[in-house]
């Protein structure tokens, strides 16, 4: 007896035991190199020292922190250049740490401290950003949060990125989107540790950049007629209708941009889209144009201008400069030297994309400028084009860069490509010796849809969060080494504000933050979307907007041999169950549970499913009319 009373105790102080030490999984993201998880936790103090260096890269990084730290805990905190007990330590390195690079970090969280070494600035910083995650989701807020317990859990992490180029393209061309609001932009995404903002600053509906050399760009061609609804179908604004929806950036705030992206260390990337895409600037200038009555032309507000039908998109209207005129280059040369001046990052984009070529094909001084030059195609003439940009570019101390487009004809001898219509275009760069940015629409489009489209605001294509998060942004057929990484697009003709930027970004933003940081071959699915759940609650904190989507089922319906339909729902989030109705009710939890393929009634016109985990809704309600399901079924 006594025998079995000991070993019963030593079986319960070895429960208690293993459920002490067993700690809740770091919803870390990006996932870092290495984490290993220590005991016990660092409790922040109320009035917390921070020892950091006073170079202008640390200060950024340190007054970064204190803003954060203050604004949500309320704490006070000094930051001492020299002070070996503080709480908080940021070290640069005195001899480089060769694991760590450039922007790599060391991050140790103990009961007593937290420190964090790197070799530069940016390390400490993504350091900062990992440190933040560790906290409390209220780090994230506004306002001093009350009664929470600001704890981290003891870890030692080592980090470094796979990629040094880890980019978000923003369109500000298609929607304007005001200083504050690309700042904002900014700050969601330092959090997960991206390093390079691409602004496509000019399209067919509004230049967005001053050019001093050239006001009319800005004058003219920064405003169009304000228009709601779907993008692309608008009717044609009539002459009475005031053109004053839009804006600019002067160069104040350009400068102003680039400096509050440099302190988070983000580079800003400009891109110009050119020759095509090109519709404000001929609007401004229509001397630029090959085409006659270009100066009748407007700025485009959202009405059809191009046919998309065919194999080769042909313009409806002429949105090209023209590669025959000298002009273009002499306007181009002005454009390139004050873009240059005000953008210090090494590269200018210059677009190159869906350039429509049927109002060349007519034009007799592109068909002279063939003869002259010796060219064969209209490919050969766009390659013509972004050669003698190339020169402009580089001759400002720039490298130039473009769109998959400009392979076609010919490339120059040093155009760095981004591939965005799949992969091919990086392979065929990067096996011919060009640097290569991967971007391709198979995994990094952020315009497109989210889920189902009865749920989304509806565009042409479908992107879910576990394709964005399966992206492997290196071929196995090239030279890791000219990939300089990738990043993700968001185009905005469907997106008209801030909130819907946000919404189309995230949680897939987090995913391509994790395929062009963390080391390849260390993903799960699973592990992954179970960070990305504990990070909705901190978006919520800072009241930034995140999308659902992950939640809702996919769709797909076949016929029966009686013309009714069976329905096959998938669920992207392992772990779900979903309820359904047919009735014209709102289903929950008491309703039928999806299992298998189910037959839709004869005499139903909707399916209504709703998901949930346990016993707790977590999907969005999803009203499916039968006759759009039925629509998509192939002939």
């Amino acid at each position: 007896m006594k025998k079995l009373s000991l070993l019963l105790c030593g079986c319960m102080a070895h429960l208690l035991s293993a459920a002490q030490t067993t700690k809740p999984a770091l919803a870390l993201i990006p996932q870092p190199v290495k984490v290993t998880q220590t005991t016990g936790e660092f409790v922040l103090p109320k009035t917390v020292v921070v020892e950091a260096g006073s170079s202008a890269d640390v200060a950024n990084v340190t007054a970064y922190l204190k803003r954060k730290l203050s604004t949500s805990t309320g704490a006070f905190i000094t930051v001492k250049s020299t002070a070996p007990t503080a709480p908080i330590r940021l070290i640069l390195n005195k001899t480089a740490d060769t694991v760590l690079k450039t922007e790599g970090y060391k991050l140790s969280v103990t009961p007593k401290k937290v420190v964090i070494r790197a070799n530069d600035a940016a390390g400490l910083f993504y350091g900062v950003q990992t440190f933040f995650q560790l906290l409390p989701k209220e780090v994230e807020g506004w306002e001093i949060a009350k009664g929470v317990k600001w704890t981290a859990p003891a870890v030692e992490i080592t980090d470094y990125p796979r990629f040094a180029w880890r980019g978000l393209m923003f369109d500000v061309a298609r929607h304007f989107f005001t200083k504050a609001e690309v700042k904002q932009y900014i700050d969601a995404m330092v959090k997960y540790k991206f390093n390079l903002l691409h602004l496509h600053l000019t399209d067919d509906e509004g230049w967005r950049v001053e050019i001093k050399s050239l006001p009319r760009l800005t004058e003219v061609g920064a405003h169009n007629v304000k228009k709601v609804g779907q993008f692309g179908t608008f009717t044609p604004p009539t002459p009475d209708e005031p053109r004053t929806y839009g804006g600019f950036y002067t160069q104040e705030d350009i400068k102003e941009l680039v400096q509050y992206a440099k302190d988070r260390f983000v580079d800003i990337l400009p891109e110009i889209d050119v020759p095509g895409h090109s519709l404000a600037a001929v609007v401004a200038y229509p001397e630029l144009s090959c085409t006659p009555g270009a100066d009748k032309y407007v700025v485009n507000s959202g009405e059809p201008f191009m046919d998309w039908s065919g194999p080769h998109n042909r313009a409806i209207v002429d949105n090209t400069l023209c590669p025959a005129n000298e002009a273009v280059y002499t306007f181009m040369d002005k454009v390139v030297t004050e873009v240059a001046q005000l953008f210090p990052f090494g590269y200018i984009h210059l677009g190159g994309d869906e350039c429509a070529k049927n109002f060349w094909e007519q034009s007799d001084a592109i068909k002279a400028l063939m003869t002259k030059e010796n060219l064969k195609t209209m490919s050969e003439v766009q390659a013509y084009f972004e050669k003698r940009l190339e020169k402009i570019v580089e001759s400002k101390g720039k490298k130039f860069m473009g769109w998959d487009e400009i392979i076609e004809g010919g490339l120059g001898p040093n155009a760095a490509v981004m591939s965005w219509r799949g992969i091919q275009g990086g392979i065929t760069a990067a096996k011919a010796g060009h640097e290569v940015v991967m971007s391709p629409t198979t995994f990094a489009y952020l315009d497109y849809m989210q889920s189902d489209r009865v749920n989304e605001t509806k565009i042409y294509a479908t992107l879910r969060l576990n394709k964005t998060y399966s992206w492997e942004p290196v071929p196995d057929s090239v030279d890791a080494r000219l990939i300089k990484g990738g990043q993700a697009n968001l185009w905005t003709e469907q997106v008209y504000n801030i909130r819907q930027a946000e919404y189309m970004t995230w949680p897939r933003g987090m995913a391509i933050a994790e395929d062009v940081w963390s080391p390849k071959g260390t993903k799960n699915w699973d592990g992954f979307f179970s960070r990305v759940e504990k990070h909705f609650p901190r978006f919520d904190e800072a009241e930034t907007k995140i999308a659902p989507s992950a939640y809702d089922p996919s769709f797909d319906a076949v016929l029966n041999p009686d013309s009714t339909l069976k329905i096959t729902l998938t669920n992207e989030v392992n772990g779900l169950d979903t309820y359904y109705s047919f009735d014209n009710s709102f289903p929950d939890r008491f309703y039928p549970k999806y299992t298998a393929p189910i037959d839709a009634p004869k005499d139903a016109t909707t399916l209504r499913v709703i998901t949930y985990r346990g016993k707790k809704p977590i999907g969005r309600m999803v009203t499916m009319p039968l006759a759009e399901l039925k629509s998509r079924i192939k002939k």
